[in-house]
């Protein structure tokens, strides 16, 4: 009767170093882009809308001592940093943060702090196991994926704020040369049909906000092939699409008239061409990789055209449905993500052309739903029915159900393999302009 105990706990051990693991390999991949910032840039601040970069250095360890003391029982020897470096910021408004690099503690004080905190939880963690019915926030590692993701969720934050850094302030490292495209842009008609939002419970790790899982019906339409481009979008600045009133909502005309908007942000203007604001260095504007933009400036494009961006169920349709009516994990499949798939999991700093990853594309036929950049849809985010909040982070999605934040599925060059999930949610407000954040669209009538 001693021997299933046995080869249960060999398990939990096993799933414990497998997460431990996981979490030393995204502490690496943070530090590595704290090594791209010159020490006199550690308090710059590259988007106004977000913290100086020497909050980040401090958030990712604490957010990880807050979420993990507690559980593990481990007294506190820092409150002040513990606070300090708690919370992100997410201004709505129009507000910015106003302060000054003096009101930050020391560059070496907040490393001083991330080591201890590592050390500290490292050696607690190694001590507990993830099997002990008493402790319901470590059962399956609960706690340790929430880390994990929410670390790899920064490492993108991370590397679209070091984007706005001036070259000069970070160090540059080699990039390749990414792969042609080989796509017909068109349009994919996407036949009637269910698809499937959200996740079961007993499927593994989630957000709160992924869960429950739930089928929904969803009309006939059609969608493009291919994440709409620089080249495709230069056509409707040269039209004098930022200037047409009639394409944009109020509050979207009133925040581009605010800042003064012309064209998308990751486009710099100089001696009359159009160039790209790369990682490591400025191109000429790359005419077949995929605009970055706002849901805004995305929203506008699309009546343009008399089209509109995919609501969530239709992305859902167009990624992972077939014409049999089965439904993938992924849009190429039930295969985990291969770097033949598409540009994500840190394989890139800048995206590709579009349709360059065609063992990636759909059942239908379309390209690139995952990877490349995030996709804008027109689905405001909110619960799903039986939404429930995370009981040790409340705050997580529930602060953000307040209609004014855009569902965005997919992926980026940026993101983590483990959130290329068919149930991951990203979300933004409609004027956050730095975020690597491509749409195509969708003609509702098939």
């Amino acid at each position: 009767m001693t021997q299933p105990a046995v080869k249960q706990e060999a398990n939990w051990e096993e799933v414990r170093q497998q997460l431990l693991g996981r979490l030393a390999a995204a502490r690496a991949r943070t530090d590595a882009l704290f090594e791209l910032v010159h020490p006199e840039a550690f308090y710059d601040r590259p988007i106004p809308e977000r913290h100086r970069i020497i909050f980040y250095l401090g958030h990712l360890e604490a957010f990880d001592w807050n979420l993990l003391a507690p559980v593990l029982g481990v007294p506190t020897f820092h409150k002040e940093f513990d606070r300090l470096f708690a919370f992100g910021i997410d201004p709505v408004g129009g507000s910015l943060p106003a302060d000054q690099p003096q009101d930050w503690p020391a560059r070496t004080a907040v490393e001083q702090y991330n080591l201890r905190v590592r050390q500290t939880l490292d050696e607690a963690l190694n001590r507990v196991s993830l099997a002990d019915p008493a402790q319901p926030l470590l059962r399956d590692g609960l706690v340790l994926h929430v880390a994990i993701e929410h670390r790899l969720m920064h490492a993108e934050t991370l590397a679209y704020m070091l984007h706005r850094l001036p070259f000069n302030r970070k160090f540059a490292l080699p990039t390749s040369a990414p792969p042609a495209s080989a796509a017909k842009p068109g349009l994919c008609r996407i036949p009637a049909g269910r698809a499937t939002l959200g996740r079961p419970r007993d499927a593994g790790f989630a957000w709160d906000n992924e869960f429950e899982a739930h089928v929904v019906d969803v009309p006939a339409f059609q969608i493009d092939a291919c994440s709409v481009t620089n080249g495709d979008f230069l056509e409707f600045t040269r039209s004098g699409g930022y200037q047409e009133r009639s394409l944009w909502s109020d509050a979207d005309w009133e925040w581009k008239d605010r800042q003064g908007l012309t064209h998308p942000g990751f486009w710099i203007r100089r001696s009359g061409c159009w160039h790209y604001r790369g990682m490591f260095e400025e191109i000429p504007l790359p005419l077949d990789w995929p605009v970055y933009v706002s849901h805004a400036e995305a929203s506008a494009y699309a009546r343009w055209l008399g089209k509109s961006l995919p609501t969530e169920r239709q992305f859902h349709r167009a990624a992972y449905g077939t014409a049999s009516g089965d439904e993938r994990e992924y849009p190429w499949g039930n295969q985990a993500p291969e770097p033949r798939h598409g540009n994500f999991d840190f394989a890139r700093w800048d995206p590709a052309p579009v349709g360059a990853y065609p063992a990636g594309a759909s059942a239908f036929g379309v390209y690139d739903l995952v990877g490349n950049g995030w996709e804008w849809t027109s689905t405001v985010f909110g619960p799903f029915p039986g939404f429930t909040r995370f009981s040790f982070y409340p705050g997580y999605s529930a602060d953000f159900f307040d209609g004014k934040h855009y569902v965005m599925k997919g992926g980026s060059a940026r993101t983590a393999a483990c959130m290329l999930r068919r149930s991951f949610r990203n979300w933004f407000q409609p004027h956050y302009p730095y975020v690597y954040a491509k749409f195509r669209c969708v003609r509702n009538h098939a």
